[in-house]
């Protein structure tokens, strides 16, 4: 098993189980991590259209942003332009949703993964930070 497969599957371990009132919980930013990328919603500049703009990303926008960054490192490195990910209605999909784009990085190239092991790892520490 590659390092992306197991990080991907500790991921999904850890949050497959969670339910909407975890999945809305606010996020704390683990120390010496980059901060999280702003949602899907976020307007042009990084300002939020969410309620509670300011606040600490939600664990489920901590985990789309993570599906949307290995999705874009995947069109990059098949040269595609970038798509959005749909954030569907239901946060219990994510998991899934993860699962499926980090599949799709399993034969990308050795930088591409590295990144995207980097970006599974800085999530990781985001959503489950040392107590």
């Amino acid at each position: 098993m590659t390092d992306l497969a197991q990080l991907t599957g500790r991921l999904v371990a850890g949050t497959a189980h969670w339910t909407p009132a975890a999945w809305a919980a606010r996020s704390t930013p683990a120390a010496n991590t980059a901060p999280a990328p702003a949602p899907a919603s976020a307007e042009p500049g990084g300002a939020s259209t969410e309620p509670g703009a300011g606040a600490a990303p939600s664990r489920a926008d901590v985990l789309h942003a993570l599906v949307q960054q290995l999705a874009d490192l995947g069109a990059d490195a098949e040269a595609r332009p970038h798509q959005p990910v749909p954030r569907l209605d239901n946060d219990l999909a994510l998991p899934d949703q993860l699962r499926v784009v980090a599949a799709d990085l399993t034969a990308a190239p050795p930088p591409v993964r590295s990144r995207a092991e980097a970006a599974l790892q800085t999530a990781h520490r985001t959503l489950f930070p040392a107590r």
